[in-house]
């Protein structure tokens, strides 16, 4: 009999491992019944779980104590499900083994939590994380980084931490995510920084990707120019360059209502305080149409000019440099006595303070008595930072009070830079022009003229010679600076153009397209050219102007080196106390250094004349056919070469263009003898162009800035003469040319001269030595246009043509002498046999012998023929003839020199000429 039901707890607690089957319940799962021990009615046959599809079952371990166990149906995800709830109840055996009148118990409520197992691994939420910072400033957060874990519990479905795998850098990350840097950063250190960054969750799985962190770092928002850059390159030729072709100005939107902008070419390190020509001050002066008389007191040394040769020099730009221990005494005659009552003095002078606080008399230029007294006549010095000029006239110009020194007060004479000084006298007016800007003297003294006497003069430079009041004569009040192109033009004062010119610069600053820098933009340049001010109200438009300033450098071999630039900036805003600052730019120009050219000088360097041609009233011209030509070498660019060629490099030679500043025609060997030879040049021949000569027994010098084909024109004008031809067999000369005043020079040109006596006049007075020209590139057009061309070209092709005429000739005297011989054997007789077996009787009274125009002496002539071909004097063709009624088909200016058999005495006695 089944009397009782089963009886289980009310409630059960359990627990079950994810992708476990076994539920640990609490209490354990038992059933009790009290028919116990009854079979069937005291037995537990089954537990059953009521909900729905719940993935569990009970099963009965033992029916007769009624132990039960909850397990799994299937694997539990935790997440999926964390927890269960449901009902279970237990059943007896019944009545019998049919399991009949079964009784259950009551319902018991179970609650299983399922226990997690961390399966999975943190994930961030994105790819990549960015984010932006501002340059010197630390952030609490710069941004923050997120990971989830898709694991059920919170131990491990939570992160517990995050880490920056990037070692040493400035950041830091806490365990919430939030980045952040741990020092200052700098745009101009590192623009961006890419750190990596992994999480852990709670049981210490952590992410199994790391995920990427940008952070940008973002310069200050600071006022001033930009896209800028600090060196610019200039190569010779190029014109006119851009400073800043992309410069923009950055006003971190500051209220800007205008703006001031001067740029500034600091050139005063090159030359003598910018790039000028370093041509001779007298070559210069020529240039600029300055009055000619201009008398150089510093030239460079030379056998004619040697009182500079002990001075401190930079031979580059001529400069003289006085360390107040030098002096240079003027020779006698080279400056006249009296300048009268108009002349000029021009210098370059840098200068600066004196030493000492009563700094005494610092002498530029001195003329004092040379022994017994110390009186002054005319002095140019500096003292205390003040110009003077002395000027006292003797007693028999004035005998009254006259004004005697000139004071002038600048601050430019003791800036340590390099100015240009021009002293204009018109007694009693004296005039200053300090960098073409005039200044009149802000104190004048008068003094009584000076008594005359039979005492000689001294004119010196850089120190005053002191010749009386001493014991022995010596130098005194020393000057301490740099000198440079001092001249005195004694009876003429320079005109405001001509003292412009010759201080003008070379180089400078530009502005290309001035019509479109805008209406709103003022600017203004200084008188060199080297500050360039510019105002507008509108950014854009200074942008733009300024965009469009340049350098530019006219010289055809600018001085190499670097030219600063500096740019200053003041802005005005819209009613701001505070305005934002702009920072100076501190660039420069780099000036590459020119191709070096190449000058040479060709012609015919050996000619024989009659001295009659010597002794005419003309003379015999020296250099006909002279010829100048400048080549530079140049390295041809990698672009230009071919794939296979670029390995090796390609030396391109060209001709090029440009001035001379004098040719030195020397004589070599004894100077000329002035009574009997002169070298002569008309002067029609300078006349419109920048040339002038100076002659001497040394030789005969041409100088002055213009082209070579001008040079050549004059140097084939020039003539020798000599009218004493008796005591001189010849002359030999050297021709030497120079631009930049001998920074590049030509070879040394010789040429030699022979004067052929009445005593073998009848030996050819034409033989000449040619010189075939050298062939040069033609890239640049020579202003000789195509006879430069025809000369260089078809001189070989002439002298091909002689040696073919030579050749005939030889071959017409041995076929003649053959036929003869043939003759003679034909007619002659027995004793004849044997006066031809010893020797040949040449029957040569008709026989004309043609001297070999190829041989040292030769003199270019033409032919009829020749003439309506090329017109060149240089071509030749001797005509040879066995019969006396050919001569008549040659021309007159044809010459030829026939050797009969009473010459041969004459003949033996020619150079390099014997026959037999």
């Amino acid at each position: 009999v089944n009397k009782h039901k089963p009886w289980i707890e009310t409630s059960y607690h359990g627990i079950i491992t994810e992708n476990n089957d076994t539920v640990i319940l609490d209490p354990p799962l038992v059933a009790l019944d009290k028919d116990a021990p009854v079979a069937f009615a005291g037995e537990i046959c089954a537990f059953k779980i009521h909900g729905q599809e719940m993935p569990f079952e009970a099963v009965v371990l033992n029916k007769t104590s009624g132990e039960g166990r909850l397990q799994a149906k299937s694997p539990i995800d935790c997440e999926m499900q964390k927890e269960y709830t449901f009902i279970i109840q237990a059943y007896d055996c019944g009545s019998g083994p049919s399991g009949t009148n079964w009784k259950k118990s009551h319902k018991a409520v179970v609650h299983i939590q399922v226990k997690d197992v961390n399966e999975f691994s943190p994930a961030f939420k994105e790819s990549v994380y960015k984010a932006s910072v501002t340059e010197g400033k630390i952030y609490d957060s710069i941004l923050q980084v997120e990971a989830t874990d898709e694991d059920c519990s919170p131990q491990y479905s939570q992160i517990c931490n995050y880490e920056i795998v990037t070692p040493d850098v400035p950041f830091a990350i806490d365990r919430n995510g939030n980045i952040r840097n741990t020092e200052k950063l700098s745009y101009d250190k590192q623009h961006q920084y890419e750190i990596m960054v992994t999480a852990f969750d709670c049981g210490q799985k952590h992410a199994t990707e790391d995920v990427l962190v940008r952070v940008n770092v973002k310069p200050v928002c600071k006022p001033g120019w930009q896209d800028w850059n600090k060196r610019i390159e200039y190569r010779p030729g190029s014109g006119s360059i851009p400073l800043f072709p992309s410069i923009h100005l950055e006003t971190c939107d500051g209220p800007v209502s205008s703006i001031h902008t001067a740029i500034e070419l600091q050139t005063n390190y090159i030359g003598k305080g910018c790039d000028r020509e370093t041509y001779s001050e007298k070559s210069l002066q020529k240039l600029c149409g300055a009055s000619s008389g201009a008398i150089d007191l510093l030239p460079s040394p030379s056998t004619t000019t040697n009182w500079t040769t002990g001075l401190l020099m930079d031979s580059n730009d001529i400069i003289f440099k006085f360390d107040g221990k030098q002096g240079a005494k003027i020779p006698d005659g080279i400056v006249p006595k009296n300048l009268t009552d108009q002349f000029t003095i021009t210098l370059w002078m840098k200068h600066g303070p004196s030493p000492g606080l009563r700094a005494e008399k610092e002498t530029i230029l001195c003329n004092s008595d040379k022994t017994e007294m110390n009186r002054h006549h005319y002095a140019l010095y500096v003292h205390n930072c003040r110009l003077v000029l002395l000027l006292r006239k003797d007693f028999h110009q004035a005998d009254t009070f006259r004004p005697a020194e000139f004071h002038w007060k600048l601050d430019q004479i003791c800036d340590k830079e390099w100015h240009y000084y021009v002293v204009n006298v018109e007694f009693p007016v004296v005039t200053l022009y300090m960098d073409g800007t005039t200044y009149e003297p802000y104190l004048v003294t008068n003094d009584w003229p000076i008594h005359p006497s039979h005492i000689a003069m001294q004119l010196t430079v850089g120190a005053c010679w002191q010749g009386g009041e001493v014991t022995k004569p010596r130098f005194a009040q020393y000057f301490h600076g740099s000198l440079a192109s001092l001249t005195i033009r004694p009876g003429k004062i320079e005109s405001q153009k001509v003292i412009s010119c010759l201080q003008a610069c070379k180089e400078g600053l530009d502005i290309k397209s001035l019509e479109s820098l805008g209406q709103g933009i003022k600017y203004h340049f200084n008188p060199s050219q080297s500050v360039l001010v510019m105002e507008g109200d509108d950014i854009e438009n200074i942008n733009q102007a300024l965009r469009k300033v340049s350098y530019i450098n006219s010289r055809q071999f600018p001085t190499a080196g670097v030219r600063r630039l500096k740019v200053s900036s003041k802005v005005q805003c819209f009613g701001e106390d505070v305005c934002i600052s702009i920072p100076d730019i501190d660039a420069y120009v780099m000036v590459f250094q020119a191709n070096e050219p190449k000058i040479t000088i060709t012609g015919m360097d050996h000619f024989a004349r009659p001295a009659a041609q010597f002794e005419s009233e003309r003379g015999v011209i020296l250099l006909p056919d002279i010829r100048i030509v400048s080549t530079v070498t140049k390295m041809e660019h990698p672009e230009d070469l071919r794939e296979h060629d670029r390995g090796t490099k390609q030396v391109v030679v060209e001709e090029m263009l440009h001035n001379l500043d004098f040719c030195d025609i020397l004589v070599i060997g004894a100077e000329l003898n002035p009574e009997q030879e002169c070298l002569e040049l008309d002067r029609g021949e300078l006349q419109g162009k920048h040339l002038d000569a100076t002659n001497s027994t040394a030789g005969y010098s041409i100088y002055g800035v213009d082209s070579m084909f001008s040079y050549e024109q004059a140097l084939r004008q020039l003539r020798y003469r000599n009218w004493g031809t008796s005591a001189t067999s010849g002359r030999k000369f050297r021709v030497k040319c120079s631009e930049l005043n001998g920074r590049y020079t030509s070879n040394e040109f010789s040429l030699e001269v022979n004067i052929l006596h009445s005593s073998n006049s009848n030996f050819m007075d034409h033989v000449n030595h040619m010189i075939v020209q050298p062939q040069f590139l033609q890239s640049v057009q020579h202003p000789e246009g195509s006879v430069s061309a025809v000369h260089s070209s078809v001189v070989p092709s002439m002298a091909t043509i002689v040696v073919i005429t030579c050749v005939s000739s030889l071959v017409v005297v041995i076929t003649l002498g053959v036929f003869r011989l043939r003759t003679a054997r034909q007619h002659g007789s027995a004793g004849h046999e044997t006066a031809k077996d010893t020797d040949m009787d040449w029957d040569d009274s008709a026989l004309t012998i043609t001297i070999n125009p190829m041989e040292k002496y030769e003199k270019p002539h033409q032919t009829e023929e020749e003439s309506e071909e090329e017109d060149i004097d240089d071509e030749e063709e001797d005509t040879t003839s066995a019969e006396s009624d050919d001569s008549e088909e040659e021309e007159e200016e044809e010459e030829e020199v026939i050797v009969q058999k009473g010459d041969k005495q004459n003949a033996t006695r020619q150079e390099q000429l014997e026959w037999d």
